[in-house]
C-alpha cells in the first residue's frame, strides 16, 4: 500500500480509519431515517386518535396529522444529512435556493397548502358535508393537504386541488338543516287543474317529512305547446331530501291517472286546407 502514499500522500491507517468512520456514520444514517420515519408514523397515529377521541373536526384531524407527519419526516431527514458530516450552514443555504427553485415549479402545490389551511379556518365544508364543486359533486370524505377527497352517490372517489376548491364556487347541500325540493309535474290541456292541486295537496299532508314551515306552494308554472306544467315547492329536513323527492314523484305517477289527470306527450297538430280550383 506504499503506492497510495506515494501517490496521494494518504496513509493506509488514515484511509481505514476514514471508510470506517464514513461506514459508521452511514449506518448510524440509515437508522436514523429507518427509526425516525417509523416514530413519525406513530406519533402522527397518536395525534390523530386524540384529536378523534376529543371530536375534533375530522377534516382538521386529517389536515394536521398530513402536516405533523410531514415536518417531522423533513427534521429526520435533515438529522441524517448532518450525521453524515455535511456542514449545515451550507446545506441550509443549498436547501434555501432548491426550495426556492421547488416553490417556483410547483406554485399551485403551494396554492393547494393554503387553500386547505383556508378550508380548514373558514369551514365552508367539513367532513360528511354533501358538496357541488368544480363541477363535481359529492360527499367529503377527507381534507388533506393538498386536495380534498369526495365520495359520489355511484361510489367513486374524486380528488380535487384545495387551491381550485378556495377559490372557486362551493354549493353545500347539507349546512343547513332543511332544504326545499322542486317538483315540476305536466298536465294535458282540459285537464281539471283544480283537481291536480288537490291532488298534490293530499299527498304533501300525508308525506309526514314535509315540514310546515316554510308552506308548500302549488301553481301554474308554464303553460307550454303541449302540456301545462305544474310546480310543486315544499320543505324537508336536508336528510330526507331524496327520499321524499323520489317517493312524491312515484304516488305522482301511480294515482294520478286514478284522478283522470293525464300525462301529456308532445303533439303537433296539422290543419288541412282544401284548396279548390
Amino acid at each position: 500500500m506504499k503506492w497510495l502514499e506515494e501517490y496521494f500522500g494518504v496513509k493506509y491507517t488514515s484511509i481505514n480509519d476514514m471508510l470506517f468512520n464514513f461506514g459508521s456514520n452511514l449506518l448510524i444514517a440509515i437508522v436514523i431515517v429507518v427509526g425516525g420515519f417509523w416514530l413519525s408514523n406513530v406519533i402522527a397515529r397518536m395525534i390523530s386518535k386524540i384529536m378523534t377521541n376529543s371530536k375534533t373536526d375530522a377534516g382538521l384531524t386529517t389536515f394536521i396529522t398530513s402536516v405533523t407527519s410531514l415536518i417531522l419526516k423533513i427534521l429526520v431527514v435533515v438529522s441524517a444529512i448532518a450525521k453524515l458530516g455535511v456542514e449545515m450552514t451550507s446545506f441550509v443555504a443549498m436547501l434555501g435556493a432548491v426550495g426556492l427553485a421547488i416553490g417556483m415549479a410547483f406554485s399551485g402545490t403551494l396554492s393547494n397548502f393554503a387553500g386547505g389551511v383556508m378550508i380548514l379556518v373558514l369551514k365552508p365544508f367539513k367532513v360528511g358535508d354533501m358538496i357541488l364543486s368544480q363541477g363535481e359533486q359529492g360527499v367529503v370524505t377527507e381534507i388533506q393537504i393538498f386536495n380534498t377527497y369526495l365520495c359520489t352517490l355511484d361510489n367513486k372517489i374524486i380528488v380535487l386541488p384545495n387551491g381550485q376548491v378556495a377559490n372557486g364556487n362551493i354549493i353545500n347541500f347539507t349546512m343547513a338543516d332543511k332544504r326545499r325540493i322542486d317538483w315540476i309535474f305536466s298536465i294535458s290541456y282540459g285537464d281539471d287543474f283544480q283537481k291536480a292541486k288537490k291532488t298534490l295537496e293530499r299527498f304533501v299532508k300525508e308525506e309526514s317529512r314535509i315540514v310546515d314551515d316554510p308552506e308548500y306552494f302549488i301553481g301554474i308554472k308554464n303553460m307550454g305547446p303541449s302540456s301545462v306544467e305544474i310546480t310543486l315547492q315544499a320543505w324537508v329536513k336536508t336528510d330526507d331530501f331524496l327520499p321524499v323527492f323520489f317517493d312524491i314523484n312515484e304516488r305522482v305517477y301511480q294515482e294520478f291517472g286514478k284522478e283522470g289527470l293525464r300525462f301529456p306527450f308532445p303533439q303537433l297538430d296539422v290543419h288541412l286546407k282544401d284548396k279548390k280550383g
